[in-house]
């Protein structure tokens, strides 16, 4: 009984070389090895992964069962009639995570990389049955989110301030759209409010407070790629924009971005800029300013 798991990231997947005393011939195979007595599968992986790559691998729920058997197989030093079941679980490791290295002394892995996934399926890398089947099988990860914006327009009606800007958040390396600015936003908690999750989103991610007001516009936008976390996703989002204004205390604050999640930088934004192309935006934004007015 052993346990394995199929990480794709970037069009990449983690793979491991058997060591010559295993295999004489260059093979790779996914990481993973045998269940310990008394072990659960899933915590197998993690520790096979971790020795083999030496990378924190987060696995799901499920596996799927794969079979085999060597009528005359080398096993211990002598021959046998081997039947193996093998657990392929879905996993992934997170996209800033170090370069792949074996940690295991005198184990079956000599080797630990990430092959690009085309060249694994034409057959340009040496690999198990067991890879093939796994990555035959494999599936994104569906996952859908409500997620509610804001949509800060200084100039604006009420405003006062006349300088026709818009409060954007630059996505970091982290998020799907690496370098793009859009409306400051996230995903809405289970039980919260649209409005409330916008000025709780706006707050985390610039620092200011913002008064929020009626819904000015609804998208939704499918995406298949690796998530910040790391795991391969079909991501679908709704997107609800809703018109806000700074709160009174906040107006003189400068707006400062989050350390450490899916934006980089913030800043109020020209009106011109936007328009000209000059600064390169997420097109909810477009969409957004086009259905206020």
């Amino acid at each position: 009984m052993a346990a394995y798991a199929v990480v794709v990231r970037d069009g990449a997947v983690l793979l491991t070389r058997l060591a010559p005393r295993v295999s004489r011939q260059e093979v790779w195979t996914l990481p993973g090895g045998g269940v310990e007595h008394g072990e659960e599968p899933r915590d197998a992986v993690v520790r096979e992964v971790r020795e083999e790559t030496g990378l924190d691998v987060t696995v799901g729920e499920s596996a799927r069962v794969h079979t085999g058997r060597r009528p005359n197989a080398r096993w211990n030093g002598r021959r046998a009639d081997v039947h193996s079941v093998r657990l392929v679980f879905d996993g992934y490791v997170p996209v800033d995570a170090p370069a792949p290295r074996v940690l295991e002394v005198d184990g079956s892995t000599a080797d630990a990389r990430w092959w690009p996934v085309a060249d694994v399926v034409a057959g340009r890398v040496p690999v198990t049955p067991l890879v093939v089947d796994a990555l035959a099988t494999h599936r994104p990860f569906r996952m859908q989110r409500t997620a509610a914006y804001a949509l800060v327009v200084r100039g604006g009606p009420g405003d006062g301030s006349g300088d026709g800007s818009v409060l954007l958040t630059r996505v970091s390396d982290r998020g799907f759209h690496t370098g793009l600015w859009t409306l400051p936003g996230g995903g809405v908690d289970h039980g919260e409010s649209p409005a409330d999750a916008a000025a709780r989103e706006v707050r985390e991610e610039t620092g200011l407070e913002v008064e929020v007001g009626p819904v000015v516009h609804v998208a939704d936008e499918s995406i298949r790629g690796t998530a910040p976390n790391g795991r391969d996703e079909e991501f679908h989002a709704i997107q609800i924009v809703l018109a806000a204004t700074v709160a009174a205390g906040s107006r003189d604050v400068a707006p400062v971005a989050e350390a450490g999640g899916t934006s980089d930088a913030v800043a109020w934004v020209p009106l011109a800029s936007i328009i000209d192309g000059s600064v390169p935006v997420h097109p909810l934004v477009r969409a957004a300013l086009d259905a206020a007015g």
